[in-house]
């Protein structure tokens, strides 16, 4: 009888023993193969603040260049302010909270409105006219304007050197926070394609991740967007 115990105790050790060894590779499996899932802003929820403190007071202290038209500047100015890649206007309608003061009070949005990586120094001008558009390919149907622009009712094509760079905060977007393509998806795999990740684009991005805590998957591992 003791014998059997024995082999029942022995036979019951291995079996826990054996379940901790599938436990252990299961998990080194879930670390080794990379999740679509991106990491959140978790660090700013106030837009206001984030602009003042985060965007201006550090990212662009030193000055920069515009986003869409590559233009100089030395600080912020009636002429030169922030823009959203990913159009708020889009943001709130996915979220559905209401006009953009009613939005300010839902803590989604906050915190989407004060992600670093969605938010790019843009001329004034040129704001005002695309900040409700969502993007296309229009090369041959538009004409080509300021700062080699092509716009149409609701649609625009951004410049040839900023495509990868639109595509990539996009696909972050909708990653990170489950909202919709502003555009066709098809679009966006190709200019991430066609435009690679840059210095320019290297040295931002890691710069918000020291300021913010978490990165742009697409633009370390530009490849994943074929995975969405």
């Amino acid at each position: 009888m003791a014998r059997l115990a024995d082999a029942g105790a022995k036979a019951a050790g291995y079996k826990k023993a054996m379940k901790k060894h599938h436990l252990l590779v299961t998990f080194t499996l879930l670390l080794l193969v990379p999740s679509l899932a991106t990491s959140q802003n978790n660090r700013f929820n106030d837009p206001d603040q984030t602009l003042q403190q985060q965007f201006w007071g550090k990212l662009y202290a030193a000055g920069g260049s515009t986003f869409f038209c590559d233009k100089q500047f030395d600080r912020k100015g009636f002429l030169i302010s922030e823009g959203y890649v990913y159009p708020l206007v889009h943001v709130r309608n996915a979220l559905r909270c209401g006009t953009p003061r009613q939005c300010e009070k839902d803590d989604r949005y906050r915190q989407i409105a004060s992600d670093l990586h969605n938010i790019v120094p843009v001329q004034s001008r040129v704001e005002m006219r695309r900040r409700n558009a969502k993007f296309e390919q229009l090369a041959g149907t538009s004409p080509e304007g300021d700062c080699g622009i092509r716009e149409s009712t609701q649609f625009i094509e951004p410049p040839q050197r900023i495509k990868g760079d639109v595509a990539r905060t996009v696909a972050y977007m909708v990653s990170t926070y489950d909202l919709p393509w502003v555009g066709a998806f098809a679009v966006f795999r190709d200019w991430n394609e066609l435009d690679p990740p840059d210095d320019g684009e290297l040295t931002r991005h890691n710069r918000i991740v020291e300021l913010q805590g978490n990165a742009n998957p697409f633009i370390r591992e530009p490849a994943r967007m074929t995975e969405l």
